[in-house]
């Protein structure tokens, strides 16, 4: 039999309450604190920055208030109202001869203006003075421009430029000691850096998003001469045009497109690098177009199995699949099959990353390439030559737009198209309003000639309509017809 010494009993007696008291204190109930009680704070964890670990990271997550206090004030909202276009038609016609290119213009035919459409986009100030960057696409077919500051006041804006290519536009309005935004590095920022966006996604003005860079140096379909900047901060209809900052309170980007199923944000956005849409601003201000450079090639992306096949170690660079006869790059050997490894010294990894370097040398200067050929380097100087564009995007000042005096946008057909629509040359219409609405032509017309002169360009077009005083008569296939039209000049 145990024999239980005394004390021992009272011991064991004494922990049994000791242990009520504890799970009574883990019960539901709330312990009730005296008000003249101070207590005393848990000691603060300290996390150590280890290996690898940035200070920031130890600290958490990174606080955006004082950026965006000092940032916010230069972003602004636009709003446009679009230029009043031509009502369209169904045509449920399967069976249809036209080339796709005039069919696709033929449902625009008017049948009285349809209402101007408005729209929402963003901006952001970068000259005290009133200049504003945005996108193209946000102003390019606008009749009015409205630009909102964060203290509400609005002013009208004009459309200094428009750059199609590069979806970058500079607009204007009469202000002064305007609040600016300071102007970064693109060419610094990292896969994994913070960065937010502020805008007005949906018309709700200087909203502020945050996320990271995804990617640097994005190709994307249709934008050849962009390397996009990719990050998951939120951007949505109405960002559009709006800046993206570094931790450091700079611009690196204007948010201009987003990839997405449904027409939402899906956690890829893309932002053209402020460096490139800062160029396309300084040469809207002093001349009213963009130059770019070209060099006469057709180039595609290298894959594994290309690479095998002419020797590579590994998929880089961009492949010329083709050589324009008589181009700078003809002129200087470049042949088929030529793969190219560098630009002045820049490696090209992905074929975009060339139209993009190309395409922002001065027309006239020379760049050295590292081409691959016979499975060897070899190097070769070409005269950069100047990519003619087709269609002027200059619209603050109407009489000096290529057509604006007729109400035209116009361009030269393709090699494609005057083949498909059997003529050997001609402007094809692309948009009408004004003077050209009122006369009934419409977006698929191919003007060929004005006055009873033949027109190969617009600077022959223009010149004739310079030379007319009160009207014009333009020569024009339409769906494989020939007719003149009298058209009365505007401005």
């Amino acid at each position: 039999m145990l024999r239980v010494e005394p004390a021992v009993a009272r011991t064991a007696l004494m922990l049994l309450v000791a242990a009520l008291a504890a799970l009574a204190g883990c019960g539901k109930q709330p312990a009730m604190v005296s008000h003249d009680a101070v207590a005393t704070p848990p000691a603060p964890v300290v996390l150590s920055a280890g290996p690898g670990t940035s200070a920031a990271a130890a600290r958490g997550l990174p606080d955006f208030t004082d950026l965006v206090a000092q940032a916010g004030p230069a972003v602004v909202n636009v709003t446009v109202v679009e230029r009043a276009r031509p009502a369209s038609l169904d045509d449920d016609s399967q069976d249809d001869p036209l080339p796709d290119f005039l069919r696709r213009f033929r449902q625009q035919v008017p049948r009285g203006a349809q209402p101007p459409a408005r729209g929402e986009g963003s901006g952001f100030i970068v000259a005290s003075d009133g200049y504003i960057l945005t996108n193209a696409h946000v102003v390019a077919d606008a009749s009015e421009v409205t630009v909102r500051l964060t203290d509400r006041r609005e002013f009208t804006a004009k459309v200094v430029g428009a750059d199609r290519r590069t979806d970058v536009a500079l607009i204007k309005i009469a202000g002064k000691d305007l609040p600016i935004v300071r102007i970064g590095d693109p060419a610094k920022l990292r896969a994994g850096e913070w960065v937010i966006a502020i805008g007005s996604p949906f018309g709700f003005d200087n909203s502020v998003t945050a996320g990271i860079v995804s990617a640097i140096s994005r190709s994307v379909p249709d934008s050849q001469y962009t390397p996009f900047i990719q990050t998951d901060a939120a951007v949505n209809p109405g960002n559009s045009g709006g800046p993206l900052f570094n931790m450091a309170g700079e611009v690196v980007g204007v948010n201009s497109q987003i990839y997405s199923r449904t027409g939402g944000y899906m956690g890829i956005s893309f932002a053209i690098p402020i460096d490139i849409a800062m160029g396309v601003k300084e040469q809207l201000i002093k001349t009213g177009r963009v130059q770019r450079g070209r060099i006469g090639v057709v180039i595609q992306e290298v894959g594994q199995q290309l690479a095998d096949s002419f020797g590579l170690d590994r998929p880089r660079g961009a492949l010329v699949s083709q050589v324009d006869a008589g181009g700078p790059a003809a002129r200087a050997g470049i042949l088929s099959g030529d793969v190219i490894l560098a630009a002045n010294g820049t490696a090209i990894e992905r074929s975009g990353q060339l139209s993009s370097v190309i395409s922002q040398l001065k027309p006239g200067s020379h760049v050295e390439l590292e081409l691959w050929r016979d499975k060897s380097a070899r190097k070769v100087s070409v005269e950069v030559d100047e990519l003619k564009e087709t269609r002027t995007a200059k619209n603050d000042a109407p009489s000096e737009r290529p057509g604006a005096k007729l109400g035209l946008s116009v361009r030269p057909l393709s090699a494609e198209e005057r083949r498909a629509a059997h003529l050997e040359g001609g402007l094809l219409v692309e948009d009408v309003d004004g003077p050209a609405l009122a006369a009934g032509l419409r977006p698929g017309d191919v003007i060929l000639g004005a006055n009873g002169q033949r027109v190969a360009n617009v600077t022959e077009l223009e010149g004739i309509a310079d030379k007319s005083k009160r009207s014009i008569a333009l020569l024009v296939n339409r769906e494989g017809t020939t007719i003149f039209v009298p058209l009365k000049l505007g401005g």
